[in-house]
């Protein structure tokens, strides 16, 4: 395969001067040091879980070594046959040394600015809370805010999940940015940029699913767009039935993920639009469904394109063709072309894969679609008076497309991986 002109070579296994840090320890933050550990790229990663947790170190051990989706770290290290990796827990040091890399515990602090970042010589700090997303507040937030990474030593900050601004109004700041790997990391100006969202695992996705499609037809000749999540379960949902709290809308928040399938909503499509900007010519809409599983998820789009008059038709095999040809030109195999019939269970954990093309359930179905010339808002009246008929009938494909995505581990940590790795190696050259 080639390698996509200006892509940065993602090194793994070297050891180098630059330590990480990462803030939050839940889903996204656990298995960051899981796949940190296994990379072998930063030295130190220091950990602030902000809170005490358990009855001594041991039980933080614990709860890194064993996980419900993805099994043991040993294993998933080194397979079947691995020792134990957890060693020197050092409860008065507040770290232990997980597969030969240094692992170090910050247990008492939430707001960012008082972390201290400086004080265990990091740079750079994945934010993996969810609680800070607004790139316009100021350090001194109450509550705390991203840029309170930065007054606490940290160069720069990268965020698992979309930027939010309270303040409508309010622009995005120079120094933040929103990128995608594989699809515009290339934004990322190290020069520039302090705060850099990953996006989401629904975005990342999508917009592996989307550039194909935009690069082969251009936006102009797709029509519409529209896509549904089926999404697995997260964090933030009930496990049982709760009543909701004081000002609450949406009360399918407080069902039970165990017993429902829950429909919910999605920024997919805004954040969409910052990393591929054709998009703004592309009428698109985003919808979410929340299902009992624990990860692995499914995005559904679908597409309206206009038929040409002249050239091949738009069919199954061009479609699928399309997403073969990106999968095998890909370097870093952010997208997968599959003609296998997959469940989900099946691409959980699959490294880096963006988007899995479910190529065997690609669908396409061309009709006429008549319009009636004299109902068009806006179109000049001589013109229609030239005309014959102002009846006419346009020909228009509508294809479905199924991509899978692990939106934990497999997909988005990884990727996210990828990302961290990059920013690290700028920040390693003056």
């Amino acid at each position: 395969m080639m390698k996509e002109e200006g892509a940065m070579e993602l090194e793994t296994g070297v050891k180098n001067a630059v330590k990480l840090g990462i803030n939050g320890f839940g889903r996204i933050g656990k298995l960051s040091v899981w796949h940190h550990l296994g990379r072998g790229y930063f030295d130190e990663l220091v950990v602030n879980i902000g809170r005490q947790a358990g009855t001594s170190l041991g039980d933080i051990a614990h709860y890194i070594e064993r996980d419900s989706t993805y099994g043991s770290l040993n294993m998933f290290l080194h397979g079947y046959k691995a020792p134990a990796v957890v060693q020197d827990i050092d409860e008065k040091d507040n770290s232990m040394r997980i597969n030969g890399i240094r692992v170090r515990f910050l247990r008492y602090c939430r707001n960012p600015r008082d972390l201290r970042w400086s004080d265990h010589d990091v740079k750079l700090v994945v934010d993996t809370t969810g609680q800070f997303l607004d790139p316009t507040q100021s350090a001194d937030q109450h509550g705390g805010s991203l840029r309170g990474h930065i007054e606490a030593g940290a160069d720069k900050v990268i965020v698992s999940a979309p930027f939010k601004i309270k303040d409508k109004g309010m622009p995005m700041p120079d120094d933040a940015v929103t990128t995608v790997m594989g699809i515009n990391d290339n934004a990322y100006n190290p020069k520039q940029h302090k705060l850099i969202s990953n996006a989401s695992c629904t975005t990342t996705c999508l917009a592996h699913i989307m550039k194909p499609l935009i690069q082969a037809f251009g936006p102009k000749k797709i029509l519409s767009a529209s896509m549904a999540t089926v999404h697995a379960a997260t964090g933030a949902q009930a496990v049982l039935d709760r009543l909701p709290k004081a000002g609450a809308t949406d009360l399918r928040k407080t069902r039970s993920i165990m017993n429902n399938i829950i429909l919910t909503s999605t920024g997919a499509a805004n954040t969409l639009r910052l990393v591929i900007p054709e998009m703004e010519q592309i009428g698109f809409i985003a919808e979410s469904v929340r299902i009992p599983t624990a990860t692995g998820s499914l995005i559904i789009l679908v597409v309206n394109l206009q038929e040409e008059l002249f050239g091949g038709a738009i069919r199954r095999e061009m479609i699928n063709g399309i997403y073969r040809q990106t999968a095998q030109d890909d370097p870093r195999g952010y997208l997968m072309f599959s003609d296998k019939q997959n469940v989900s269970a099946d691409i959980t954990g699959i490294p880096r894969a963006a988007a899995i093309i479910e190529g065997h359930e690609t669908h396409t179905r061309t009709a006429d679609v008549t319009i009636d010339l004299t109902k068009v808002p806006g179109l000049d009246k001589t013109i229609l008076g030239s005309m014959t008929e102002s009846i006419i009938k346009v020909p228009l494909t509508q294809a479905v497309i199924y991509g899978w995505y692990d939106n934990e581990m497999g997909s988005y940590v990884n990727m996210l991986g990828d990302r961290t790795v990059t920013i690290a190696e700028h920040l390693k050259t003056p």
